[in-house]
């Protein structure tokens, strides 16, 4: 069996386990598995990791995109995208549209402006509904 084909039937394989036997198969291959409580997720890591050890993991470009401390990444929610965020004892959720987001019925031009009405204060909209973290690229 080729090395190709043996990677599509350990994957095939890896679709099929429920998350005690991805464990099993993690540290069979790496060590100790990660504490991922989701087969699902467990299972995409484990398959990637698979894949990676046979056809090589990130190119070298992404490699060097990821590496570059100039560029933040950015997280730019498609429309129809729901978020939600509770404050002060209430969620508030807004559906994002190609032309801003609305939130209780109105549209609003940008989640800044949502989560300013919504505390009072200047915030950082993306921030504000969990899409980019402080001081993290």
């Amino acid at each position: 069996m080729s090395r190709k084909a043996g990677v599509t039937n350990a994957v095939a394989a890896i679709a099929a386990m429920p998350l005690a036997e991805l464990r099993v198969e993690w540290e069979r291959r790496y060590g100790a598995a990660p504490r991922h409580r989701s087969a699902d997720l467990l299972r995409r890591v484990l398959a990637w990791r698979v894949q990676a050890d046979v056809y090589g993991g990130l190119d070298a470009t992404t490699k060097k995109l990821l590496a570059r401390e100039d560029l933040p990444l950015r997280v730019v929610p498609p429309p129809g995208m729901r978020l939600a965020r509770e404050w002060a004892g209430r969620t508030h959720e807004v559906v994002v549209i190609e032309s801003g987001v609305v939130y209780e019925g109105k549209t609003w031009g940008s989640l800044s402006e949502v989560a300013r009405h919504i505390t009072g204060m200047r915030w950082n909209g993306p921030r504000f509904f969990g899409l980019r973290q402080a001081n993290v690229r």
